[in-house]
């Protein structure tokens, strides 16, 4: 094959890369859409639907949380209150890159907010989310690399088998899940108290997380 040839060889592939792309882009925009009109759990939801959730087929990274607080579901904005602020502090990442779709996608476990128990806090993310949509919602995210799992709710989920009996356990042992998972305890107030107790999480845990993220935060720039 002549040089010619090859240039003109690659550039058919590229184009036709650059087609398959945008035509995952437009079929998870269409999924996006079915997701935010789903309307499955509306009976059990105390303020209604208004699933909450967002990405881009090029994200690299993948935050999967519990599900929405009211003032996430006031916004409609993912982590738009004090724990996304301690989020993102452990990430080192501004609010601008946070929110770059090109490269985080915003999965929950329950995308609409769930409602709060007996105690206070709030109900467990509803399971139909995972059920009906979590699968075909992966399938459009083909450059994850590495998952934040924010919570046990996420942990078991997606370590399945490879999961332990508690949430302190599986975020001690996060060498064994990374770079894949990143297990993190959810970044509420209600957690301070164990971020006290558990120094070897801002100590070891988060210089590494902050790494593999910058890492692939400037795959794109």
């Amino acid at each position: 094959m002549t040089g010619r040839s090859r240039s003109i060889s690659n550039l058919k592939s590229q184009i036709s890369n650059s087609r398959s792309r945008s035509e995952l882009q437009r079929s998870l925009d269409a999924l996006l859409a079915e997701v935010r009109a789903c309307r499955i759990c509306a009976d059990f939801l105390p303020l209604g639907p208004r699933p909450i959730l967002r990405a881009r087929t090029s994200a690299r990274l993948l935050i999967v949380g519990q599900a929405p607080g009211t003032r996430v579901h006031a916004t409609g904005i993912p982590w738009n209150d004090p724990s996304g602020d301690r989020l993102r502090s452990w990430l080192d990442l501004s609010r601008e890159g946070f929110y770059d779709e090109s490269r985080i996608a915003i999965i929950p476990m329950g995308y609409c907010y769930p409602g709060r128990d007996a105690r206070g806090g709030d109900l467990p993310p509803r399971k139909e989310c995972a059920e009906h949509w979590l699968g075909r919602l992966l399938a459009h995210l083909p450059h994850i690399e590495t998952t934040l799992l924010v919570g046990q709710y996420a942990q078991t989920h997606y370590l399945g088998a490879r999961t332990k009996d508690s949430l302190t356990e599986i975020v001690r042992a996060w060498r064994q899940y990374a770079p894949q998972y990143f297990p993190l305890p959810h970044p509420s107030f209600r957690n301070l108290a164990w971020l006290k107790r558990n120094a070897w999480f801002e100590e070891e845990l988060i210089p590494a997380l902050r790494k593999r993220v910058h890492e692939l935060i400037e795959v794109g720039e």
